[in-house]
């Protein structure tokens, strides 16, 4: 068995979730010790297509052209492309349709949640849709006194300082407005948002509300990697995620993994594997504010039950689940 693992324009996508998705897929083939290559033109038994492009539909078409196996990762609903960039809410129907599309022409499609499978099902895809957490690394989000370091260190984190953290793109879908909100009504706390998006993409509220339109507590540093996003994970005093549409959220398993409580909008992706008792899910503004100021304060710690969470979605774990999953897309 040997397997494509496909991810059309690299470059751009790394810094989303699907670029992390494709590194746990890499590592748990390699745990698995299966087979796989990321070069469309080696031979391979099944192509697992990570992405939507022009190059992605004519591998697509190719692949069942040769005999060849096809797996679409169902990373995308309409539901996750509205409040993004420019235009996506009109564009919202068209997505859903061509989704649709590629979704029928695969053998199996594999979508990280019950909730993503619901949605995608509900389409009218009538192939197989299994549910498959795209893991965790846990080995990667353990505490580092040296990452930890490199964190206060980049961002000069004064002694005592609370931190409050996010990781997204700039969407209104990530709840880019509502974390400069919430904010705003705790002044005593510093609030950093890693990650970016080309702001020429986004609405000009988006682009305003990251360039100045925010208080001076809250930063947006961009895209940072390694050991300073990796030692934020764990230094930092909160995660806090408001996001109003996922199809997993692997930046709230990061957090989980890195034994940080996480405050995190309650939606319906978190049903079945996150919950309250390993996680504070509320929905409004006020309640944010609410359950920050209670892990602040040490009356909320749930580090332990949201670890227990990030275990049962480790990389290990989903190797197996993969595994299955192709073999059973071979003996279909």
């Amino acid at each position: 068995m040997k397997i494509l693992l496909y991810l059309e324009a690299e470059k751009f996508l790394r810094k989303s979730g699907i670029g992390r998705a494709i590194y746990h897929q890499k590592r748990a083939l390699d745990i698995a010790g299966i087979d796989y290559t990321t070069n469309p033109h080696e031979d391979f038994d099944i192509a697992h297509i990570n992405t939507y492009g022009i190059k992605s539909i004519m591998l697509l078409f190719r692949a069942k052209r040769m005999g060849k196996k096809v797996i679409y990762h169902g990373h995308s609903t309409m539901e996750d492309f509205r409040n993004s960039f420019i235009g996506s809410n009109l564009l919202a129907p068209i997505v859903k349709k061509y989704l649709t599309f590629l979704y029928r022409h695969a053998d199996l499609v594999i979508t990280p949640t019950d909730y993503s499978k619901q949605l995608i099902t509900s389409y009218g895809v009538n192939v197989p849709v299994v549910a498959i957490s795209n893991g965790i690394d846990l080995s990667k989000y353990c505490q580092s006194p040296e990452k930890e370091q490199a964190f206060k260190n980049h961002f000069q984190v004064l002694p005592d300082q609370k931190i409050v953290m996010c990781a997204a793109l700039y969407f209104k879908r990530k709840g880019i407005d509502d974390f400069v909100k919430v904010a705003e009504m705790m002044p005593d706390v510093r609030f950093i948002w890693f990650g970016e998006t080309n702001l020429w993409t986004v609405p000009g509220w988006v682009r305003r509300l990251v360039k100045k339109n925010h208080p001076t507590n809250v930063e947006f540093p961009g895209y940072i990697k390694g050991d300073i996003y990796e030692g934020a994970m764990t230094a930092s005093d909160v995660f806090f995620f408001p996001s109003h549409e996922e199809t997993e959220g692997i930046v709230v398993l990061e957090a989980l993994a890195s034994g940080q409580n996480v405050v995190a909008r309650d939606i319906p992706v978190y049903g079945g594997w996150l919950d309250n008792t390993a996680a504070t899910l509320v929905s409004t503004n006020e309640d944010f504010v609410s359950a920050l100021r209670g892990v602040l304060d040490g009356k909320i710690a749930k580090k332990e039950a949201g670890h227990r969470v990030a275990e049962s979605r480790s990389i290990e774990s989903i190797s197996t689940q993969l595994v299955a999953a192709y073999q059973q897309v071979l003996d279909s």
